[in-house]
């Protein structure tokens, strides 16, 4: 496995600019199942979990082309509509191929799926809504066996607004008959994308981004692109938040560009309030060089509350200011497992129930660590690059799975940091 060394400490300085965003990218591939034609996209991002959606798509029969920095997924005919458990159990997401195949073929065979071992995360959500769209569905071996004669639309209200779910359901209403209104809805940035990419085949989608959103189902054969360019996601806001995060713990000057800033208005609110110098763009934020920020207190929440995947990375952050800061955990029961391994570097953080108290040293140590999810990795490359000496993180799958090319643009930026290939 590959690992990275890192030489701290370090600060950072240019420009860097993110790349589409992970958790769009992820349903909008899913979504091509519902096409029965090819469809062009540019600039998906180099990452594992991108890469095991296209195996699992491909393991159906989709047919995938890749020219230049475009990709081309061709659903048009599917060999079989089952989902196995040697791709899915890497990856949480997997779990979304389930409402596009039963809209579609009416019939659908999912592994339960796996991912990040940050919570129970249970898929009873998706269920119970494809059943109350007409799917009959039964847990069989560890699969999700689903079948319909033809999903029809209704109203349904998630118990909690839940992205995954929302996703799902919105997929699967495409084809249903009639209307489908998906009531406390998510409403973080990636679902509009994904309903601008379903509005963009044709469908009509409203209210993406508020907490009703509704889909008016249609026929496959009235399917067929608005547009012959090649469609472009959004790009990723929690990626840019770890750049704008290690700027400034760094106390660097970077430009992190390629996304909407409006997406991490909450998180920039915050890093003002903590002490952060910065301006912000249409497309960018420009982190300046900071002094010493203080202390402060955050509870996750949904979309537009403050992210749970950044919780990790503004712990990093908490642990070398002054003062003391709060974090709550809401979403997730296990996403304090980092606390450890930043604790090897010196942090100092005590954990009671859901929540963390955060002390802010005066500096850093190198250790290795290990890395134990994706965001909890991002967390402690953030601290290496404070860390006086040198840290070698091991297990870095887990940022593989949705940081592109990390060390690569941390190098260009001025980070001391090797891969070492395992």
């Amino acid at each position: 496995m590959d690992k990275l060394l890192l030489d701290g400490p370090s600060t950072l300085h240019g420009t860097v600019e993110v790349s589409s965003a992970k958790n769009a990218t992820l349903p909008i591939l899913v979504a091509t199942l519902l096409c029965p034609y090819p469809v062009k996209f540019k600039d998906i991002p180099n990452l594992m979990d991108v890469s095991t959606m296209l195996k699992i798509l491909q393991s159906m029969g989709v047919k995938i082309t890749a020219v230049g920095g475009e990709i081309c997924i061709d659903a048009g005919k599917l060999e079989n509509q089952h989902a196995d458990y040697s791709l899915v159990k890497t990856m949480r997401a997997s779990v979304l191929v389930l409402g596009p195949l039963l809209a579609r073929y009416g019939v659908a065979s999912v592994s339960l799926p796996g991912g990040c071992a940050i919570g129970a995360r249970p898929v009873d959500i998706h269920l119970s809504g494809m059943e109350k769209l007409g799917a009959e569905i039964q847990i069989e071996n560890g699969y999700i066996k689903a079948k319909c004669k033809k999903l029809i639309g209704a109203t349904i209200t998630l118990p909690f607004p839940s992205v995954g779910a929302t996703e799902n359901l919105m997929m699967a209403a495409v084809l249903a008959e009639g209307e489908t209104i998906i009531e406390n809805a998510a409403m973080e940035p990636e679902i509009d994308d994904l309903a601008n990419f379903l509005i963009s085949q044709g469908v009509s989608v409203e209210g993406a981004g508020t907490s009703r959103i509704s889909v008016k189902g249609v026929d496959i054969n009235d399917l067929k692109p608005s547009s012959s360019e090649s469609y472009k996601i959004m790009g990723d806001r929690i990626e840019a938040a770890t750049f704008i995060i290690a700027a400034i713990m760094t106390r660097g000057d970077v430009v992190v560009k390629g996304f909407n800033p409006k997406h991490l208005t909450f998180v920039l609110d915050t890093l003002v309030k903590m002490g952060a110098n910065m301006s912000v763009g249409v497309d960018y934020v420009h982190v300046k060089k900071s002094t010493r920020l203080k202390g402060t207190t955050i509870e996750t929440a949904p979309y537009p509350g403050f992210p749970t995947d950044i919780q990790a990375q503004m712990m990093a952050l908490m642990s070398v200011v002054d003062g003391h800061s709060i974090v709550t955990e809401t979403i997730f029961e296990n996403r304090f497992m980092h606390v450890p391994e930043m604790g090897r570097m010196g942090t100092k953080v005590t954990l009671k129930g859901h929540s963390a108290l955060v002390e802010g040293v005066e500096f850093l140590s190198g250790a290795p660590v290990m890395c134990t999810d994706l965001r909890a990795s991002a967390a402690l490359v953030l601290c290496a690059l404070v860390a006086q000496g040198q840290s070698e993180i091991q297990r870095v799958y887990h940022l593989d799975r949705g940081y592109e090319r990390i060390d690569e643009k941390l190098t260009a930026l001025g980070a001391k940091i090797k891969r070492i290939k395992g």
